[in-house]
């Protein structure tokens, strides 16, 4: 074969090859998980990730920091005990760039403890938990308003929300967490795997 014939077959192979690539469905990209150290904050943990256009995190709060917000918003240590020893996240969900609003009710999430499905207290037991006990209105209003949000829609673009998210497990436990959502109807998931509960 001539040169400029090996050329000329060259030149029709990577054309052929470009003009595949382009009509070639995109594998979809794969979730990556990542854990971050905040040095700032005395190494409290992070842990991410980016699913489908939406970003999921759970960041360590130490049971002291509760305590001390809490203590702050008109509770006693012993009041608020039960909740700041229950393994406690700040967490955010932030819908980045998917396909439609993302909808999501955090009562339907799942935490993998052991090899078993962990029952989760939600927002709205806590909330009664608490009123049961005679704690003060402005307490429980404030606890409210600090908790991850129970049911939320969130728009494409960066919309999003962040909140205190109990996962109900003694301190030092490790977990995996799936956060569901839809999108028109349309499931989805997100998992961060060995999360584990501050001391």
């Amino acid at each position: 074969m001539s040169i400029k014939k090996l050329i000329i077959a060259i030149v029709i192979s990577v054309l052929a090859l470009s003009c595949f690539a382009e009509i070639s469905p995109k594998p979809p990209a794969e979730t990556q998980q990542s854990t971050q150290v905040n040095s700032e904050s005395g190494g409290r943990l992070t842990w991410e990730t980016n699913a489908d256009g939406v970003y999921f995190s759970l960041t360590q709060i130490l049971p002291e920091q509760l305590q001390a917000h809490y203590a702050n918003r008109g509770f006693t240590l012993d009041e608020i005990a039960s909740y700041t020893s229950s393994c406690v996240y700040m967490t955010v969900l932030r819908n980045d760039n998917a396909s439609g609003p993302v909808h999501f009710i955090s009562n339907n999430w799942l935490i993998l403890h052991d090899g078993k499905q962990h029952p989760l207290v939600s927002v709205n037991e806590w909330v009664k938990r608490l009123t049961e006990s005679n704690m003060k209105k402005s307490a429980i209003v404030a606890f409210r308003w600090s908790q991850f949000p129970h049911e939320q829609t969130y728009e494409p673009g960066g919309d999003w929300n962040q909140g205190m998210f109990s996962v109900g497990l003694p301190p030092d436990s490790e977990f995996d967490v799936v956060a569901l959502w839809d999108i028109d109807g349309k499931q989805f998931e997100s998992k961060l795997e060995g999360v584990r509960c501050a001391k």
